[in-house]
């Protein structure tokens, strides 16, 4: 038999996959070839995914801690034990301390709405603190709302009928696959691809041209851009006008500040590479801009993404055929959220923590130390997210994680490191034994997936362990109660009248599986009236200059970045972009996927290492301020002098010393939207 199932990965691509399932067990996965963006294949980290349902190393019973915090010793436990040891401990520090002495901890382990969002109601009506899940893209969402309102863009689909793909920031040859087959079709017909990226990646090794800018500085080769379009008069003025609030006050600066030279200087990229750049951009009868999350992930990062999405305006290219941007277009499947989390169950306002300061949470807050109100985190409670590992400040993390007084549950699937430190853990299905609503923020099509298989072992989903600790701890509220099915009946009928939802229904779900939103394939996809003050693209925002921050792109250099006074002592920047086989830590269980990644490696220019005395293959110790980790070294000219790269997130306890590359990352946030800044890392490395 072949079931419908949706990757439930945090990766723009959301595929449609065929389940073969014989026996009660998965059999055999491939992509949906009736899904156009699918197209009928998977990437290899989910085409055998059956090894991962069925993998020997899945927890498949409640656990109970019987070793010291961190050692990760376990004895096997009823769920009955479990949800009352766990229910017990959640009400007495309750009762004790206030409801925000519990901390729910998530982030992106599922992105089905429904299970990703359901706990929220739980951890609302027990009056917990709020999580800000600012690990990702919190900066440029927020860049983006500035300039364009809600996370609209172009299809991807469309870009096969550019004649130019600029694709800035974004190793999509490896984290947006299925973006590809339609850059090759582009190029079959004649366009060119360009590539802005920090070092030369498998999408930069693809690429017809390829720019290499200076970590943290795409503002300065934005603003080049601008620069060119402007000189050269390349730039759509009437376009512009028309549709834009604050062009006249764009030219004027971008003339007046941002000379070519200057922008040269500051983003290490010759002016006659930033001169060809700009005219084939401006040239270009339909330039289709993909734009990458990573470069927004530094203290700068908001900016950096503004002035890159301003580009399109300036050149008319949304009103093209194959033309315009997309960054993220999860905003078409309007549907309310809250409908899911009931905020409403709140007794009262709550404080909220930032997941990329769980160090300070764990350690700090409640404490003279800590500015935050509010009593000291007594229990935790982790689902779908690894944050031993993928939160930065790591050893804050872990001291935060080994208090005694600190009462951990984990919900998962697999031996995590954060595992190590529960004192409860619970096992956890895969998507393919639960049912869930997907959208994607890489394409338009909203997804029903159904169970595929029963829950193996004792696994229970996020909805299933959550209504039963309602049930176990005794809250009354109905919403407590309510099922996958319920809530996702409820979802789709939250979005009223969105004309991008018309036609779908959980039955056209079912029948399709794929259901594509009302979203054109080429030309405009923005509304008439977009959701900003002004109505207009906003490349001036009045509502930015009353929130203290510049109202026009502009360049800063990162307060973290080589001319800063760290500099002197960690004078390289760390970058640490995803991994052709790893997906920040969600595939560390598959010895498969971990072997053909190899080992924990740090890219260095030649120039460097000759400088430190280091050679190629050596264990290298990288520090700074904050911690320290130990990689194998990989000499190559891919990447910059003063650059070096560590791809991927690797589980702590598979890394030479057991100590991640978030050893070194920063809790500081991003100057929008409280966006995490973990390339923000200078660093010096040494002989470990």
């Amino acid at each position: 038999m072949v079931k419908r199932t949706v990757c439930p990965h945090d990766c723009p691509d959301t595929c449609g996959i065929l389940a073969t399932v014989e026996g009660g067990r998965v059999t055999r996965v491939q992509g949906d070839p009736s899904h156009s963006f699918t197209a009928g294949f998977l990437c290899h980290k989910v085409d055998r995914y059956e090894e991962r349902v069925h993998s020997p190393h899945r927890i498949l019973t409640p656990l109970r801690r019987i070793g010291a915090k961190g050692e990760g010793r376990f004895d096997p436990v009823s769920w009955d034990a479990a949800l009352r040891e766990t229910s017990e401990r959640l009400l007495e520090a309750r009762d004790t301390w206030g409801g925000e002495a519990i901390l729910p901890v998530s982030y992106g382990g599922t992105l089905g709405l429904v299970n990703r969002n359901y706990p929220h109601r739980l951890f609302h009506a027990l009056g917990a603190s709020q999580l800000d899940r600012n690990i990702c893209d919190a900066a440029g969402e927020a860049a983006w709302q500035y300039t364009y309102g809600d996370a609209f863009g172009s299809d991807p689909e469309g870009a096969a009928e550019s004649d130019l793909i600029l694709i800035w920031g974004m190793n999509a040859a490896v984290t947006n696959l299925h973006f590809m087959p339609f850059v090759r079709q582009a190029q079959k017909r004649g366009a060119r691809l360009w590539v802005v990226d920090v070092y030369r990646n498998a999408t930069a090794r693809m690429a017809d041209e390829f720019v290499q800018v200076r970590p943290g500085t795409d503002a300065a080769l934005a603003l080049g851009v601008m620069r060119v379009l402007f000189e050269e008069g390349l730039a759509d003025e009437a376009w512009a006008l028309a549709h834009t609030v604050g062009f006249p006050e764009l030219k004027a600066k971008v003339l007046e500040e941002y000379p070519l030279p200057r922008c040269a200087q500051d983003c290490g990229v010759p002016e006659e590479r930033i001169r060809e750049l700009g005219r084939a951009y401006g040239r270009a009868r339909a330039p289709y801009l993909r734009i990458g999350i990573g470069f927004q992930r530094r203290r700068t990062g908001g900016m950096a993404l503004r002035a890159v999405s301003c580009l399109p305006a300036l050149v008319g290219a949304w009103d093209t055929h194959g033309g315009g941007a997309l960054f993220e277009c999860q905003a078409a499947a309007d549907l309310d959220l809250n409908v899911v989390r009931r905020p409403d169950l709140m007794p009262g306002p709550c404080r909220t923590l930032l997941i990329t300061r769980l160090g300070e949470a764990l350690c700090e807050v409640g404490g003279p130390p800590s500015p935050l109100p509010g009593p000291p985190v007594k229990a935790a409670f982790v689902y779908h997210s690894n944050p031993a590992a993928v939160c930065p400040d790591q050893a804050r993390v872990l001291r935060g994680l080994a208090r005694e007084d600190l009462f951990t549950v984990v919900h998962e699937q697999f031996r995590t490191d954060t595992t190590d430190w529960a004192d409860i853990v619970f096992p956890a299905t895969t998507s393919f034994e639960t049912s869930d609503l997907y959208r994607s923020y890489g394409h338009y099509y909203l997804q029903l997936s159904e169970q595929v298989v029963p829950p193996v072992g004792e696994a229970r989903s996020n909805v299933d362990l959550c209504r039963a600790l309602a049930e176990a701890m005794d809250l009354p509220h109905p919403a407590l109660r309510e099922t996958t099915e319920e809530v996702v009946e409820a979802l789709l009928s939250s979005g009223g009248d969105s004309p991008y939802l018309e036609g779908i229904t959980p039955e056209s779900l079912r029948a399709k599986g794929a259901h594509r939103l009302q979203v054109p394939r080429t030309g405009n996809p923005l509304p008439a009236r977009l959701n900003t003050p002004s109505g207009k693209i906003e490349l001036y925002s009045e509502r930015m200059a009353s929130e203290g921050l510049p109202p026009l792109p502009e360049y800063v250099a990162d307060p973290e970045g080589p001319s800063a006074p760290e500099a002197r002592a960690y004078p390289l920047q760390l970058i640490s972009p995803p991994a052709r086989h790893l997906l920040n830590t969600t595939f560390g269980s598959s010895e498969r996927l971990v072997e053909a990644q190899g080992r924990p490696e740090l890219q260095m220019h030649p120039t460097d290492a000759q400088a430190r005395g280091l050679h190629d293959g050596q264990r290298v110790r990288v520090h700074n301020q904050r911690g320290s980790c130990d990689l194998w070294l990989k000499l190559t000219e891919t990447t910059q002098k003063g650059v070096v790269i560590a791809e991927g997130v690797w589980w702590p306890k598979h890394s030479p010393g057991g100590r991640g590359i978030n050893q070194l990352t920063t809790p500081e946030v991003a100057d929008m939207g409280q966006g995490c800044a973990l390339h923000s890392c200078l660093v010096e490395v040494q002989a470990a």
